[in-house]
């Protein structure tokens, strides 16, 4: 039944799947490649709220009443895969579909949580501990635990992480390499090792 109600999409690197301002007509579910969600402020700066891998849920907050987007959506390789399901068709499923309802409350329920943790972020802490604080967030959503160390394989360039916590790419750039002086961490190109997470924190 879920199957006949969606269409699936294919985007290419840089797409757009939505902009700020668009009706939020259409539930979005991605099969495959990363999806980046963000905004833009008054000045043009981008601002990324997060960065969505296969599995995850977006547009939902359609689902919650909200009647035009606040947010863009962009994907971010070449081979991007996603389902598209009318908001009003996920309701109806979610009615008979207990299981569903459940998954698709908690993906609305983190999602505002990590807003309301992320505006706390940007109040409380600085720049230097919220680069940290993503990094940390990674290896506990991506990260491969290698004895006492973790390795995370990203493909955020420095300007992505600044537009993740932020910060500037410059301050980004000082910081992960203050991080490896102190042997908290080893990069290499599209690789994070963490040494010792406990001491990172």
């Amino acid at each position: 039944m879920f199957a006949d109600l969606t269409t699936m999409r294919a985007s290419g690197k840089n797409e757009y799947i939505y902009f700020p301002n668009d009706p939020s007509k259409i539930v979005f579910f991605l099969k495959r490649g990363r999806v980046k969600i963000g905004k833009y402020t008054d000045d043009g700066k981008e601002i990324i709220k997060a960065i969505l891998h296969p599995g995850e849920i977006f547009g939902e907050m359609s689902i919650a009443g909200q009647e035009s987007r606040t947010d863009f959506a962009q994907a971010l390789d070449d081979d991007v895969m996603i389902c598209a399901t009318n908001v009003d068709d996920i309701k109806k499923i979610m009615n008979k579909n207990a299981k569903l309802s459940m998954a698709i409350t908690r993906s609305i329920g983190e999602r505002l949580m990590n807003v309301e943790r992320k505006m706390e972020s940007l109040i409380f802490k600085d720049a230097r501990t919220r680069i940290i604080d993503l990094l940390v967030q990674m290896a506990d959503k991506r990260g491969k635990k290698i004895g006492d160390e973790i390795l995370l394989k990203h493909d955020l360039t420095h300007q992505d992480i600044a537009n993740l916590t932020a910060t500037s790419r410059q301050t980004v750039t000082v910081t992960l390499n203050e991080l490896k002086d102190q042997d908290l961490i080893y990069m290499e190109r599209k690789k994070i090792l963490i040494r010792d997470i406990a001491k990172l924190k």
